[in-house]
């Protein structure tokens, strides 16, 4: 049947390619537009496409009446398995750092090139493809699987609640947005502001999404020639051009902030500080934070079998009437909020900055030998013959955390580059069909676990 399977997946390749690209296509930010829709038109838009394609492929579907979410169903059975995916993307940052247009997915060197490859509709695509598989080849459904999208998981995950408050709730499941083998504990998220008063004399608009470490800070202004001499002196990369200073950092994810980003607002707020602006919000970050993605001297060293806590400056605005700073926080599964809670608002009272948290999310964490981990794994060693890694931790936080006996499961396999939420995000196709028979023998385990 594994051959069978592998063969009819094979011959998936060009349909593949063809759904990722249209809905690719579709630039699913999120607005705060005029449309009577919850996220925006274009996210409402994707929504459509992507349950018109479901039907395509034999699913039924349900739209919100709403727009906050979707799902397309398939097999029979009283219980059900669930698969998370979501449609809408970041936003795409500097267009003259990608190669191609974000949204054109263009095909190089066996790579499709866009906004939302990786993170998520390649996997998710390549999650339903599995399951087309599995019917095309007569495998029997004693469950239901149900694919729920949702449409805000950037932002406030305002429609995985809507779908948990309102909808069935699935037995167990994965959410194909993260890598492979597994994730089993992800960090708790939180997301807050910094406000204080404005600045007649200093003028900052940095940043981008909160869970974004932000490639690129701008400034213009009175202090320019200073800033560039106090840059260089400091190593820095920047470019100064028609009065304007930009000082480059290196785009990536917040959970891997410490890891593989480089945040060009904190430089710029060190560089700031040296050069003598006393500005309260650039002097907490250019001394609380700095370089050190961990800031520890804010929390001390805080790491568990989840990993260190990391702090990502994401955005910074400062103008004649206000100042506001956005971080993203990724917490060790063992370090209490009541921790962190005390430790942030303290240093924040030190600068006189008023601190208001905007979103948490409990952390997760599933033992490594429950039965749904235990197929998971099975599955994918299947298909991969990797027996040596192990299920893993993560401080991304993903839609397994917003239902029970669900973790993250792929779609990027071992050594290769995560790079969701930064220029040229993209996916390999033929690790996709990979991919697509790991879900398809996923989804088969899944069939016979006891639940």
């Amino acid at each position: 049947m594994k051959t069978k399977i592998a063969n009819y997946i094979d011959g998936l390749r060009d349909d593949y390619i063809q759904a990722v690209q249209h809905l690719v296509s579709m630039p699913s930010v999120y607005q705060d537009d005029e449309s009577n829709t919850p996220f925006g038109q274009p996210i409402d838009d994707c929504l459509t496409a992507t349950l018109a394609f479901c039907e395509t492929l034999g699913f039924s579907t349900y739209k919100d009446p709403e727009g906050y979410y979707g799902y397309a169903e398939i097999g029979q059975g009283e219980q059900m398995i669930g698969v998370l995916g979501h449609l809408d993307v970041v936003p795409v940052g500097e267009l003259s750092a990608w190669d191609s247009d974000p949204f054109a997915a263009d095909i190089r060197d066996g790579r499709i090139y866009g906004r939302g490859t990786q993170d998520d509709k390649g996997p998710t695509i390549a999650a339903m493809f599995a399951v087309k598989a599995l019917q095309a080849c007569d495998v029997a459904f004693t469950k239901r699987v149900r694919f729920i999208f949702g449409t805000d998981e950037e932002t406030l995950w305002r429609c995985i609640d809507r779908y948990c408050a309102k909808e069935e709730i699935p037995q167990c499941g994965f959410t194909p947005d993260s890598a492979f083998p597994l994730i089993h504990a992800e960090k708790m998220l939180i997301q807050s502001y910094l406000k204080c008063s404005g600045d007649v004399d200093l003028s900052l608009k940095c940043g981008g999404a909160l869970n974004a470490v932000p490639e690129l800070a701008r400034y213009q202004g009175p202090l320019l020639e200073e800033l560039v001499a106090a840059l260089d002196q400091m190593g820095f990369d920047f470019s100064c051009e028609d009065d304007e200073l930009t000082v480059f950092g290196k785009a990536a994810h917040s959970a891997s902030a410490d890891t593989k980003g480089v945040n060009a607002i904190a430089r710029l707020c060190m560089a700031l500080a040296k050069v003598g602006v006393e500005h309260p919000m650039v002097r907490f970050i250019a001394e609380q934070v700095g370089e050190d993605a961990n800031a520890k001297e804010i929390f001390g060293s805080v790491e568990d079998v989840s990993g260190r806590l990391t702090f990502n400056v994401a955005q910074l605005e400062i103008n004649e009437t206000n100042s506001q700073c956005g971080i993203d926080i990724r917490v060790p599964v063992t370090f209490s909020k009541d921790d962190y809670d005390n430790d942030i608002k303290a240093v924040s009272e030190q600068y006189d900055l008023q601190y208001e948290e905007f979103d948490v999310l409990p952390s997760l964490y599933m033992p490594a030998d429950s039965p749904i981990i235990q197929s998971l794994m099975k599955a994918y060693q299947d298909i991969s013959g990797d027996m040596e890694s192990k299920p893993m931790t993560s401080g991304g936080a993903t839609y397994a955390r917003a239902m029970p006996n669900c973790v993250a499961y792929g779609a990027i396999f071992p050594g290769r580059e995560k790079v969701e939420h930064m220029p040229n995000e993209y996916l390999i196709i033929d690790d996709m069909l990979k991919a697509m028979n790991v879900y398809a023998n996923a989804i088969y385990q899944l069939q016979g676990v006891e639940l």
